[in-house]
């Protein structure tokens, strides 16, 4: 008579900052029966994979740790990919966590099983795993996005995106077309101009730039922040509230608003002198109503003898280059992609198979793909049991850390097990009124944010509708979720 399979307490699916901060927190809360699923071989996530030209962050150095494990080693007010991923490495070594992670273990499906109060997680090529609960921590920058333009495969040169980047390409003396000028691009593309023979940029809308204030630390405030950790917690929250301050003008405020416009054209107008240029780099909407990109050598590199700026969109791929909306064909030996991520597919490619309805169970991608992507806080979802999603639906942010959104959520999870094991029940189910309430609310609050000033974004789906980012303040968020409410579960 064969063993019963072994229900693992919990899974985590993702070994990013998100799965690494659950398992930690998770784990300190008593629960030990914890394994990490990560399809790569190494953790990371997003800032393992962005290892582009002059990858960095434009959330400061000091909001981008965990509140609980403060990075003592920064060295300039931005953090780069390198001190992001080399601080990732550190925390996971600290906490003892790669005894919990199965690396290269791709997780297919989750399907929900109703005998046995728990899900069954596929995994290629390897027996399924059953778990009590699953956290997905996949993260909503890790699926590139590519437009599907005519003619995409008959390119005869190297093609990739910023998030998949060639390393073993050579620039030098190479003719590139960059498309998409997000905050991506206006990091790699000074990069990669000072070594290419040319490169076109192909600029659909222009962006509101701000100066990028990233003056290395001397060795003097190094010591400080590594040694006097009243400090560097200090620094914290004036950036913390600072970055709030600036989020007021994301929630409506026209003072905040005008404020971030007179700096970005104060800015504009310091680094571009020729009129024309200007007029074509000066944004049409809102500040904020797209993300707002940091850098001081964007304009500097447009500005270039080899760069020029193409002010129009994509029309096709030839063999031989980039084709503009003008039908004017621009050659080029490479197209690299800076078109952002498919940050609304919140957990495709993994298919999650919940609770039936009409005879059949519920597929989360599928269900959000003809429904709004309801959710209580982003973190449960109704008809889904014992599920959590890290930044999930609405959570996203235009102005402050997702790290700290991240802790928000864990602390409402760990919250959540405590309140089950207490209550001696097997499954907590979201109540479908308490979901549809949240996100009327969450939509209600989205129409007076800049979000909904009329310009068109990532942070949108197909259909318009905002379903990515949190349409408030942190705190708010810290606040909504400091305490679990039985009373919203069945």
């Amino acid at each position: 008579m064969s063993a019963a399979p072994v229900v693992m307490d919990a899974a985590i699916v993702g070994a990013g900052f998100g799965g690494l901060c659950a398992a930690i927190r998770l784990r300190e809360s008593g629960l030990r029966s914890l394994v990490i699923l990560e399809h790569r071989s190494e953790v990371g996530g997003t800032w393992r994979d962005n290892i582009y030209p002059g990858c960095a962050c434009d959330v400061p150095s000091h909001m981008y740790s965990l509140s609980f494990a403060p990075n003592t080693r920064w060295t300039r007010p931005y953090p780069q990919q390198p001190e992001i991923q080399d601080y990732i490495l550190r925390l996971t070594d600290r906490y003892d966590l790669r005894r919990l992670i199965r690396f290269n273990w791709e997780v297919e499906s989750l399907r929900w099983l109703p005998e046995q109060s728990c899900w069954q997680v596929d995994i290629a090529g390897k027996s399924p795993l059953l778990a009590r609960h699953v956290i997905v921590a996949t993260g909503p920058l890790s699926k590139p996005a590519i437009p599907d333009l005519p003619g995409l495969a008959t390119f005869a040169g190297p093609s990739f995106h910023s998030g998949h980047w060639r390393h073993d390409i050579e620039l030098r003396g190479k003719r590139i077309a960059v498309v998409g000028t997000g905050a991506s691009a206006v990091q790699f593309v000074p990069e990669i101009a000072q070594h290419a023979a040319h490169v076109d940029v192909f600029q659909r809308t222009a962006a509101w730039v701000m100066p990028r204030w990233d003056k290395p630390y001397g060795a003097k405030k190094r010591w400080l922040y590594r040694h006097v950790p009243g400090l560097q917690r200090l620094s914290r929250w004036r950036v913390y509230w600072f970055n709030e301050m600036v989020g007021r003008g994301f929630m409506g405020s026209r003072r905040v608003q005008n404020m971030l416009r007179r700096l970005s054209g104060h800015h504009l107008r310091r680094q571009v002198a020729d009129p024309a240029l200007r007029k074509a780099l000066t944004p049409d909407f809102n500040p904020g109503c797209k993300r707002l990109l940091i850098s001081n050598t964007w304009f500097p590199t447009l500005q270039r003898p080899n760069v020029r700026l193409v002010t129009q969109a994509v029309a096709r791929i030839a063999p031989e280059g980039v084709v503009g909306a003008d039908g004017v064909l621009y050659p080029c030996d490479m197209i690299v992609w800076g078109t952002g991520f498919k940050a609304t597919e919140f957990v495709a490619p993994l298919k999650i198979y919940g609770e039936p309805a009409n005879g059949e169970p519920l597929e989360l991608g599928k269900l959000w793909d003809t429904q709004p992507a309801a959710t209580r806080l982003g973190i449960t979802v109704a008809g889904f049991p014992n599920l959590f999603l890290l930044v999930g639906p609405n959570t996203g942010l235009g102005h402050n850390s997702i790290i700290f959104m991240i802790e928000c959520q864990v602390h409402y999870i760990v919250k959540a097990l405590q309140s089950l094991r207490v209550s001696g029940l097997t499954a907590l189910r979201l109540r479908p009124d308490v979901q549809r309430d949240n996100y009327a609310l969450v939509q209600q609050k989205m129409k007076s944010t800049v979000w909904s000033s009329g310009c068109k974004s990532w942070y949108q789906n197909a259909k318009g509708e905002i379903d990515t980012l949190w349409p408030g303040y942190t705190w708010e968020y810290w606040l909504a979720t400091r305490r679990f409410r039985a009373s919203e579960y069945l």
